[in-house]
């Protein structure tokens, strides 16, 4: 009995990390630098984090399901530098712009998870060329040159506000309760968690297991189109080099987040604090005037402090894989208990 309660105070207290993490940081900047908690410095965090935030969400989706998505930079690229090709500044074609953008977000995705899938390229492999083949297209059709003007109707999606509260906060909590329902509450949801969990009892079980997999990389491939937009939109001008190292940051904030990066467990929920709490740790650099080289250093110490309490805890331990079974013993769910709580 006692045994069994320990455990579970384990468990609870192995997921509560990256929330313990951020309370701590909140309690230093508190400390460091009292106008931290001002209203307009608490949403200008929020603001920035929000397109992070939607790109890291989609790249939590994939690594549930057992992958990982190095593509995302190219796409949020390409929908920022075609919104404003196409648009020239004009609102009228906003209506077009958009739906283009989510489409090659979609496509890219798709390409991702049929190359992972049907090719059996490994998925660090994959979507690392489908990134740079991206980019180079891009390059291309652009002649590497700064593009085009934002209408205003994108510069609203990163600093036009509904009340005090910016949109792309808005946009980014929106997300965030979709996604986690999706893998909380959904048959989809329990299907990315058995996938990533273990392919091969998955596929047992009657699972589409290359069909979930390109569902988690078209989901990754229409959040980065989407946080594209919203960043181009907080920044104002659209550039070819907007976004880049977003998608190793992207990967960062899941880790923090405690996902696994072999697959069947991570949150939605622990994704989000990390990327406050990457984002936090930026604003307090900023509001001490430090120089912009400890951001990095800020960031990697965070990031191996938080691994390795993951590793202490047992977080990352190797999950035992379920032993080959016949169809009709297979089980479907998640493997490890991994499932967004």
């Amino acid at each position: 009995m006692r045994g069994g309660i320990a455990a579970r105070v384990r468990r609870g207290m192995k997921d509560q990390i990256v929330y313990l993490f951020l309370l701590l940081v909140l309690v230093v900047a508190a400390v460091v630098s009292p106008q931290f908690f001002q209203p307009a410095n608490l949403f200008n965090i929020l603001r920035q984090a929000s397109a992070i935030g939607i790109l890291a969400i989609g790249q939590t989706v994939v690594v549930v399901a057992g992958g990982i998505d190095l593509s995302v930079a190219a796409v949020m690229q390409l929908a920022g530098v075609t919104v404003a090709e196409i648009t020239g500044g004009q609102d009228t074609l906003v209506g077009l712009a958009i739906p283009l953008c989510l489409t090659m977000g979609l496509l890219i995705g798709l390409v991702n998870g049929l190359l992972v899938t049907k090719r059996r390229v490994q998925p660090f492999i994959a979507t690392l060329f489908v990134g740079l083949l991206v980019t180079g297209l891009r390059f291309l059709v652009t002649r590497a040159t700064p593009s085009g003007v934002l209408p205003p109707a994108i510069r609203a999606f990163g600093r036009g506000t509904v009340g005090p509260i910016p949109v792309a906060v808005l946009l980014f909590a929106l997300v965030a309760v979709l996604a986690s329902f999706v893998l909380r509450r959904t048959t989809l949801g329990r299907r990315i968690y058995a996938v990533g969990g273990n392919a091969a009892s998955a596929e047992l079980s009657g699972v589409r297991v290359d069909r979930i997999t390109v569902t988690s990389y078209l989901l990754s491939g229409l959040l980065a189109a989407v946080a594209g937009l919203v960043l181009v939109g907080y920044l104002g001008y659209a550039d070819q080099e907007i976004g880049v190292g977003y998608d190793l940051d992207s990967i960062a904030a899941v880790v923090v987040g405690g996902a696994v990066l072999g697959g069947g467990r991570g949150r939605v929920s622990g994704t989000v604090a990390g990327v406050l709490l990457m984002a936090t740790l930026l604003n307090i650099v900023l509001l001490l005037n430090l120089k912009v080289d400890y951001q990095l250093v800020v960031r990697g110490a965070v990031i191996l402090a938080a691994v390795a309490l993951y590793s202490l805890s047992g977080s990352w331990a190797p999950r035992r894989r379920a032993p080959r079974c016949s169809a009709g013993e297979a089980a479907v769910g998640p493997q490890g208990g991994g499932q967004d709580a």
